[in-house]
């Protein structure tokens, strides 16, 4: 019995779906292919992402993330290596 309320909600809803899109898709055809609103977009926005666009395609040159991984990689060792320096005396102190 449970089942068969599950089916008839599911026939239901899917029949909505189904209502909506058919209701939809003179609309969906009737837009532009390319994804182009014909809305402009502020000056404020085109200028921030030019400068996410300039800041991005500098990592886009080898040596530049060469540099940039590099560092990271010191660094964490630099990390490691306090850690293991703590982890060390606290097992000695934990000796004694």
């Amino acid at each position: 019995m449970v089942e068969l309320i599950f089916l008839f909600i599911f026939v239901i809803s899917f029949g909505g779906v189904l209502f909506i899109l058919a209701r939809k898709i003179p609309v969906l055809v009737t837009m532009p292919q390319n994804g182009k609103t014909g809305i402009k977009k502020h000056r404020i926005i085109l200028e921030a992402e030019n400068k996410i666009k300039n800041f991005f395609s500098a990592f886009e040159k080898p040596i530049l993330m060469h540099r940039l991984l590099s560092w990271v990689k010191v660094m964490t060792l630099k990390i490691e290596t306090k850690v293991d320096g703590l982890l060390h005396d606290i097992r000695k102190k934990q000796k004694k």
